[in-house]
């Protein structure tokens, strides 16, 4: 049995990377337990204020942020942390290496129905050891990530994980409390008939996006001469779960719902850790038609289009993005 402590030991890079992924993956296991126990620990419905995305916070985002923020904040080789739930980055230990970014609860609208939700991290090197951290430290493009993960709270709790050029997953034994490694070596088929997408955005989409998800719902009657099937998770951590364990395309793609924003979900916080986990696996990550992990950040909150999963798919979306921009 390889526990993730034996696991680190063996494959990653630094002791510090060691120390810091612990720390996150220990806080997973207090969010874990508070998930198990639901209503009985207060945990659900709302916390009655927005996060700086101006989006409603359950009880429980607010309590995962702070668990996280305050575990890593305490660990010395953390030079500073960033949250989706909050303004700017916390500065924590000047003398770190490592900064760390976190999505505390992926998919929290699902917490009171008792849905998958998770944890999303990325961890990135600090140039500025001795000085305090600040905003513009963690703009670095995803392919810079020295690790990136999530913690899945579903009818068990399981870690993705990639620190070098693999990806790999463990459960968590609810009888010894460890991370136990159940895959070593995670790959998703290039071709796939499964897609996720909120179909009820359709009329915002661009053109060659509506031409795809028309594509498949046309099945075997239409161009692409196969049925495809929907599925759709609503929290992005459960999807890409599930395309790493079995393959299959996740898209929230460009929509002109909101003009001020250029996709719906975060750069920093869950297209890079998740791109980096997919392209490990052998997949695709592009925002339609760029790599991800090239986007060079402006902002810690940016938000692009994200297109991820089966490497086919994703350059068949590509594909028709060009040819319509050459139209």
């Amino acid at each position: 049995m390889t526990t993730l402590a034996h696991y680190l030991n063996a494959n990653a890079t630094s002791p510090a990377l060691n120390d810091v992924i612990m720390t996150v993956t220990d806080v997973g296991k207090t969010i874990s337990q508070l998930l198990r126990k639901g209503a009985l620990a207060d945990i659900l419905g709302e916390a009655g204020n927005q996060n700086v995305q101006g989006e409603e916070q359950k009880k429980l985002d607010v309590l995962a942020n702070d668990l996280l923020l305050d575990a890593l904040a305490k660990n010395t080789h953390c030079a500073g942390v960033a949250s989706e739930e909050l303004d700017d980055a916390t500065a924590a230990n000047a003398d770190g290496s490592l900064l760390v970014l976190f999505d505390p609860l992926d998919g929290s609208s699902n917490i009171d129905i008792n849905m998958a939700v998770g944890t999303i991290f990325s961890i990135l090197p600090y140039e500025r050891q001795g000085q305090t951290s600040e905003n513009s430290d963690y703009l670095q493009a995803g392919n810079k990530q020295l690790a990136a993960g999530y913690l899945l709270y579903g009818t068990s709790t399981v870690l993705a994980l990639t620190i070098a050029d693999s990806v790999v997953m463990f459960s968590l034994d609810p009888d010894t409390n460890d991370y136990v490694l159940i895959e070593d070596h995670v790959q998703i088929d290039a071709d796939t008939s499964e897609y996720a997408i909120n179909s009820s955005n359709y009329r915002y989409w661009r053109a060659p996006m509506q031409q795809y998800i028309d594509e498949l719902i046309a099945g075997e009657a239409g161009v692409r001469g196969r049925d495809f099937n929907t599925r759709w998770v609503a929290a992005m951590v459960g999807d890409v779960h599930r395309i790493l364990c079995r393959g299959g395309l996740f898209t929230y793609p460009f929509d002109t719902k909101y003009a001020h924003k250029a996709g719906k979900l975060r750069l920093m916080y869950e297209a890079n850790p998740m791109s980096l986990l997919i392209e490990r696996a052998g997949g695709g990550a592009t925002d339609a038609v760029h790599r991800i992990l090239d986007i060079e950040p402006t902002d810690i909150h940016q938000r692009v289009p994200v297109v991820l999963g089966s490497k086919n798919e994703v350059n068949y979306i590509k594909d028709l993005h060009v040819k319509h921009a050459g139209q």
